[in-house]
């Protein structure tokens, strides 16, 4: 395991107020679960269909139509609760939350409120190396997504696509444990990580496949630990709900901005309105949607046409037989095995393909260090400046592996290495082949680079004197020498003979 610090959250410290406040943050979590079926019929989840075009008759509630209950989805919710460690609930129940939307044909959703499929679980969140904070997950619950009404296509009336209307998301609500714009951000990336390593959610947020519901209170200092001891939610303030953020960037500002706004209202003697707001990123500023509704105005009751859901402790244990090595454990391995600073380690195994490909790289090369380089520094920064990822890679793990391999051995130097990766990077090829056909091998030959040395050496007494005066400069007796042999001369060596002959 990673050496960890685990601090208590540190509240933001809100600038510009008369009073210090502390901020309180609670997160919902809207994940589409992966699946190619929706909830509860067998229409298409594809994105970008024309609209409409992945609609049943259960999703366009036709009477006589029910809800049948997708099994693969279960499987998805109970996976993700393995994977934050959470309690997996053997008996769930579905209710119906009542409420009008154009584009919910039903006039309610279904939902779990009294009896959710997942229980209370965590999410370590990293803020740097070696610091981590602790996020309690109160409860996981499956409902169904609702469509979108579209109201730009024509002045005078909308439009709705029902594409996603049945789709089946996972609500991952935390508990107020989040305490600034940068920890919020920082935990729905880290549980967004997570749901990618366990292929239940793909957390494409462009697509809205993964968005947040921010709950923002501010209160002064004292009165959440008040809340700790007691549980009280009182002492936290009145909590406004930013809906459907799918930014991070987004969800900091708009924290930063309800929380200024909130302190504004409070010091000015006035009382903050408990509501749901939206964000405007252009304007920067969080607007009324609508007052806040609590549980009971959504008269929710059990789903009559779904029996409570019961699942077999035996088929729990087979999914948590099958869960894959999740971010934390896998970078702990990186540390362990290959001596990676936590920080490269964090980079490799921020996506599962960039861990999966630095792993097939090491088994190339067998030297972890030097491969996390190669694959951090060269490759990594060269996709990023193309705008390309892992997967559109030109240089497979063989070939780097093939590189690091011929560093390893002193074939190559490191300054070669970048020439010959270049090579394959645009024109492909097995990286020792290239070295032999266009001689870039690494002069290793003693007696060779001695001769070299003693060729500079001779050529420039005046630079002779002046570094004996200040030995700093025997470096550019290294790069002549780099120079005079095309870069292929052995760099260590050539140190030591340049040091020995200045008498250094």
């Amino acid at each position: 395991m990673l050496d960890l610090t685990y601090e208590s959250p540190k509240p933001k410290v809100i600038a510009g107020a008369k009073y210090d406040w502390e901020l309180v943050i609670g997160m919902e979590v809207h994940a589409q679960i992966a699946s190619e079926a929706k909830l509860f019929s067998g229409a298409s989840t594809r994105f970008g269909a024309e609209p409409n075009a992945n609609v049943s008759f259960v999703d366009a509630a036709m009477p006589g139509m029910l809800p049948v209950i997708n099994e693969f989805c279960v499987e998805q919710a109970v996976r993700t609760g393995l994977g934050l460690k959470a309690k997996i609930n053997l008996t769930s129940a579905f209710d119906r939350k009542n409420y009008f939307y154009p584009d919910l044909p039903q006039g309610y959703q279904i939902s779990q409120l009294y009896h959710p499929i997942v229980g209370e679980g965590e999410v370590l969140v990293d803020m740097e190396p070696g610091i981590a904070r602790l996020v309690r997950i109160e409860r996981i619950h499956m409902e169904q997504d609702a469509g979108k009404s579209i109201h730009d296509m024509d002045p005078a009336m909308s439009f709705v696509d029902l594409n996603r209307t049945g789709v089946a998301l996972m609500e991952i609500v935390s508990r107020p444990d989040i305490r600034g714009p940068e920890e919020a951000a920082a935990y729905v990336a880290k549980l967004r990580q997570i749901l990618r390593y366990l292929g239940t959610c793909d957390g494409n947020m462009q697509n809205g496949n993964l968005r947040a519901d921010v709950n923002v209170s501010v209160c002064r200092p004292g009165q959440y630990e008040k809340y700790q001891e007691t549980q009280d939610f009182s002492h936290l303030g009145t909590r406004c709900e930013i809906k459907n953020m799918n930014s991070m960037r987004f969800i900091q500002q708009a924290i930063d901005y309800e929380a200024k706004r909130q302190i504004g209202i409070l010091e000015a003697g006035g009382s903050v309105d408990q509501e749901t707001r939206l964000y405007d990123p252009d304007k920067g500023e969080t607007r009324s949607m609508r007052s806040k509704e609590e549980a009971h105005d959504y008269r929710y009751f059990p789903d009559p046409d779904l029996l409570p859901l019961e699942i077999e402790q035996a088929w729990v244990d087979d999914i948590a037989a099958s869960l894959p090595e999740l971010p934390d454990e896998k970078k702990a391995r990186f540390v362990t095995d290959f001596g990676l600073s936590e920080y490269d380690a964090s980079v490799l195994t921020a996506e599962t393909a960039n861990a999966q490909y630095f792993e097939d790289v090491v088994a190339h090369c067998s030297d972890g260090k030097l491969a996390a380089n190669w694959v951090i520094n060269e490759l990594f920064g060269r996709l990023k400046k193309e705008d390309h990822d892992i997967t559109e890679t030109p240089v497979s793990p063989a070939q780097l592996g093939g590189i690091v391999t011929l560093i390893k051995s002193g074939d190559i130097s490191g300054k070669i290495a970048k020439d010959v990766f270049e090579i394959v990077y645009t024109e492909g090829g097995d990286p020792a082949q290239i070295v032999e056909e266009k001689g870039l091998k690494q002069v290793t030959d003693t007696g060779e680079i001695e001769a070299a040395v003693d060729e500079v050496i001779a050529a420039n007494p005046a630079q002779v004197e002046k570094a004996k005066a200040n030995p700093k400069l025997a470096g550019w007796f290294v790069g002549q020498v780099m120079k005079a042999t095309g870069g292929k001369a052995n760099p260590k060596v050539v140190n030591e003979l340049v040091s020995k002959k200045l008498a250094l």
